[in-house]
This record gives C-alpha cells, sequence and structure tokens, in this order.
C-alpha cells in the first residue's frame, strides 16, 4: 500500500519533553484525571436532573434523545479532528481550551429556557469535551514511558471515571433538592477553572513534529457522517418505519464514512491512521471500549428514569442507587493490572465485560415485577466488570506508536462516544418504541385531550407530571408498567450484545497478551 509516508521523521515527536519527575508524573496525572472526573460526573449529573428538566421544559421524546446524546455526538465527530490539531498546536495548549469553553458553556445555561436552548450548550460541551478528552489519554501515553507505570496510571484514570460516575448522581441530587436542574451545568464551571490554574502549572507540553498538512475534506466528512448516520438510526427507532428521507440519511451517512476511511487508509499523511488496527491488542481493546458502552449507557439512562419515575426515589436516593455500578467499576479499574499478570489481560478483559454482559439480562429476566434487589445485584455486576476496561486502555496505548499518541487516544474516545451515542439512539429508541405501544394499547389515554395524550405517549416523565396535574393515578402507573417493560427488553438486548463483544473479543486480543507489550 503506498500510504505510507516517504519521509521517516514525518511522524517523530519534536524534542520531547524531558522525563518528569516520579512526583510531577503522578501530580500531571492527578490534572488529567481530575478532567476525566468533571466530564463524567456531569455526564450522570444529566441523568438525575433529567426528569425535573423534562416536566420544566416539556421536550418530546426525541429532544430528551437530543439533550442526552448530542453531546456525544458532537464530541465524537470532533475528536479525530482536535487530537490532529492538538499534535501539531500542542495538547497542553489544547486541553487549556477545552477546559475553557467547558466553563463558558455551562455558564450559558443560566440563559436556557427550552430544550431547544438545552441541546445547543450540550453541543457547545461536546466541542469543549472533543478538546479534552483525547490529550488526556495520549499525554498519559508520553508522560509514563515505563508500560508497567503506564498500566497503573491508566488503571487510575478508569477508576476515576467510575468514580465521577457515582459522584456526579450524589451532587446532582443534592443540588436538584435545593436547586434547579441549572446547577447540574454550573457546578462544571469552578471545577474546570481550577484545572486551568493547575494544567498551566504541572503539565508538560508535547507536540508532533512534522505531522504533515491537516486535512478539511476528512473533517468535513467524520463529523457530516457520523450525524447524518446517527439521525437516521433516531429515525428509524422513533417512526418505527424505514422512511425514505432516514434511508436517505443512512445512505449518505455511510457513504461519507466509507469515504473518510478510504481517504485516511491511501493518504500519506492521514487525519486518522487506521493502520492502527493491524494491531491485534489495538483492536481488542477498541471494540471493548465501543461494545461495552453502546449497551451500557443506555441501561443505565434508563435505570436512573425508572428510579425516580416508576420506583418513586428522590434526586438523592437514585444517586445512591447508583453508587455500586461506579464504586465496583473503579475497584474493578484498580484490581484489572494485578489480576491480568496472573490469568492474562485477554481473560480480564473479555470476562469483565461478559460480566457486565450478565448483569444486565438480570434485568430482562426478573420473572414478575422489577425489584430494586435486582436493579442493585446487575449494577454491581455491570460495574464490575466495565472496570475491565483499564486493561483495554493499556492494551490501545501500548498497541500503538509514541507519535501515534494522540490517534489512538482518538479512536479510543470515539469508540467510547460513538458506543454511547449509537447505544442511546438504538437502544433507547427502542425503549422509547415499546413504551409508546404498550401504553397505547392498554387504554389510558383515550379519555385525555390529543395534545396530553401525544406528550404522555411521547415521555415518561410528561406521563407521570400530566397523571399529578389531573389527580389521575392509573396513569402514572400504567405508564411506569410500560416503562418497566420496555427497561427490561432492552436489558435483555443489551445484555445479549456485551456478551457477543466479549466473545469477539476473546478472539482478537493474542494469546498470552500482557500489560508489558510481550505476549
Amino acid at each position: 500500500m503506498s500510504a505510507r509516508s516517504d519521509n521517516p521523521s514525518a511522524n517523530t515527536l519534536s524534542a520531547p519533553p524531558a522525563p518528569l519527575s516520579r512526583a510531577r508524573r503522578w501530580a500531571a496525572l492527578a490534572v488529567l484525571t481530575a478532567s476525566l472526573l468533571v466530564i463524567t460526573m456531569d455526564m450522570t449529573i444529566l441523568n438525575i436532573a433529567l426528569p425535573e428538566m423534562a416536566a420544566e421544559l416539556h421536550p418530546t421524546s426525541d429532544q430528551q434523545l437530543w439533550i442526552v446524546d448530542i453531546y456525544s455526538l458532537v464530541l465524537a465527530g470532533l475528536l479525530v479532528s482536535f487530537a490532529a490539531i492538538a499534535d501539531r498546536w500542542g495538547r497542553k495548549r489544547m486541553l487549556m481550551v477545552g477546559y475553557s469553553i467547558f466553563a463558558a458553556a455551562s455558564l450559558l445555561v443560566l440563559l436556557a429556557t427550552s430544550a431547544e436552548g438545552v441541546i445547543a450548550i450540550r453541543a457547545i460541551l461536546g466541542v469543549g469535551g472533543a478538546m479534552i478528552m483525547p490529550v488526556t489519554l495520549s499525554l498519559i501515553r508520553i508522560i509514563f514511558t515505563d508500560a508497567k507505570e503506564r498500566a497503573t496510571a491508566l488503571s487510575i484514570w478508569a477508576a476515576v471515571s467510575g468514580l465521577g460516575a457515582a459522584v456526579g448522581p450524589l451532587v446532582g441530587g443534592l443540588l436538584l433538592e435545593h436547586f434547579s436542574w441549572h446547577a447540574a451545568f454550573l457546578i462544571n464551571v469552578p471545577l474546570m477553572l481550577a484545572g486551568v490554574i493547575a494544567g498551566i502549572w504541572i503539565l508538560p507540553e508535547s507536540r508532533v513534529a512534522k505531522p504533515g498538512k491537516l486535512d478539511p475534506l476528512a473533517v468535513i466528512l467524520s463529523l457530516a457522517g457520523m450525524t447524518l448516520l446517527v439521525w437516521a438510526i433516531k429515525t428509524f427507532g422513533k417512526e418505527a418505519t424505514f422512511a425514505s428521507p432516514a434511508l436517505i440519511g443512512f445512505g449518505i451517512g455511510a457513504a461519507l464514512l466509507a469515504w473518510f476511511i478510504v481517504r485516511c487508509l491511501r493518504s500519506p499523511e492521514p487525519l486518522l491512521d487506521l493502520r492502527l488496527f493491524r494491531n491485534r491488542e489495538f483492536s481488542a481493546g477498541i471494540i471493548a471500549a465501543l461494545g461495552s458502552t453502546f449497551a451500557m449507557v443506555a441501561a443505565l439512562l434508563l435505570i436512573a428514569q425508572w428510579m425516580q419515575l416508576v420506583d418513586g426515589a428522590s434526586p438523592v436516593e437514585a444517586g445512591v442507587r447508583l453508587f455500586p455500578v461506579a464504586i465496583a467499576g473503579a475497584i474493578a479499574s484498580l484490581t484489572a493490572p494485578p489480576l491480568a499478570r496472573v490469568i492474562g489481560a485477554r481473560a480480564v478483559l473479555a470476562g469483565g465485560v461478559g460480566l457486565a454482559g450478565i448483569g444486565m439480562l438480570l434485568v430482562g429476566a426478573q420473572p414478575g415485577e422489577l425489584t430494586n434487589v435486582t436493579v442493585l445485584i446487575a449494577l454491581t455486576l455491570v460495574g464490575a466488570g466495565t472496570g475491565s476496561l483499564a486493561i483495554g486502555s493499556a492494551m490501545i496505548m501500548q498497541g500503538s506508536p509514541e507519535e501515534k499518541a494522540g490517534n489512538a487516544g482518538a479512536l479510543e474516545e470515539t469508540s467510547y462516544e460513538l458506543g454511547a451515542v449509537l447505544g442511546v439512539a438504538i437502544l433507547g429508541s427502542i425503549a422509547a418504541l415499546l413504551y409508546r405501544s404498550e401504553f397505547t394499547a392498554s387504554g389510558l389515554l383515550d379519555g385525555l385531550k390529543p395534545e396530553l395524550a401525544t406528550q404522555s405517549r411521547e415521555s415518561l416523565g410528561a406521563a407521570v407530571a400530566i397523571s399529578d396535574n389531573l389527580g389521575l393515578p392509573d396513569l402514572a402507573q400504567g405508564a411506569g408498567v410500560a416503562f418497566t417493560h420496555a427497561l427490561q427488553t432492552t436489558g435483555l438486548v443489551g445484555g445479549a450484545l456485551m456478551l457477543a463483544v466479549a466473545v469477539v473479543v476473546f478472539l482478537t486480543a493474542p494469546k498470552g497478551t500482557t500489560l508489558t507489550g510481550s505476549h
């Protein structure tokens, strides 16, 4: 293939920063993981804030999906481009700009009075997040040159992600007990400003010497392709039919992404070096990240709504109930590297994904009424299973050369975010379709005004609010039953998908894979 660059120095690091002292390496990791904490906390806070936001803004089910995943869609579309720009402009500099944009966008929530306004703010947050996420991973890859030490650093990085998922619901619940849902966004501002100050003093700067020219067409192809593809999938789920506009959008989106892939493979200086997938360790880590987030993010979003709107938990109570998935994930992330040294990285990664799949299957397999005990056990298994993704990060980073750290970080984060987007779009749309179908068939909407019936059919939050306003407890009960059944079916689908991913990961990862780069 002629896509290899003829210039051997085209992707070498320009005067890589001198090795940092041990104290500064771990201080740098603290700064990088703190930014991850803010972003993951922000995502789980939104899960808790969504019911109150829906009650005030009355978004349609389609708008609720966009509020949740427009952030991930924009982030996933821009990750590759911003990682490439950071390689040229400076990774630390890009990180500082990302922190600033994230803080400024969070302030804009004070002006949001509609669902469309919240969607726009989430899109801007996605721009800031796209500047932050791949840079954190690439800097960890560059700062920690020892493979064993890097595996520990990445396990801490993954554990902090779990901690953010735990802190988010609690912080969100406490904020919503005393303030409006706007506080779920405003909490980001002081945290990101602190990140800017600490990052300026502690983080080293790094960039690639001769990475080649930026490819504007590839940037457009990746962003437009993913946007059209996800929009089409949403439309399929919402309308329960393969309508012509959605089919056209799907076809165009797929074609644009195929063009992007071909362009990158043929270019001597690609925006994204897809040849990294030739390394089986790298590929196994990416598959695990994509498959796990596809199923898990949608399931957790639905469970958070079930706890509050069906089971009657307050925001703080829902936050406490979601604790097991995050705490188990954080503990598993820290124990995964030493366990991998005993039984092998391949077994830990594939086994963890499979364990999370079993947890999701429990939600759907519960006979009779879904109980809190079942949900608690399922969340614990899901959390423990996702801790294995720390192994996936280590395999991704050791499966790519140092000069490709930006590409590797972009691909890993793209797999997480694209998995989340597609999971919410596909599994969320399936759940919404099942909810609408069963709720409509129940006959409980027949006596309502058409406008109220439509709102109740579109959103569980709206159905509960209308039930309270009109004094119709049967309406809320019927909506809750329909939503629970939809949640359980989605759990079965998601769990089966995760078990399939576990098998693929096990077959893809080389036998004898270790976290020191040997087999």
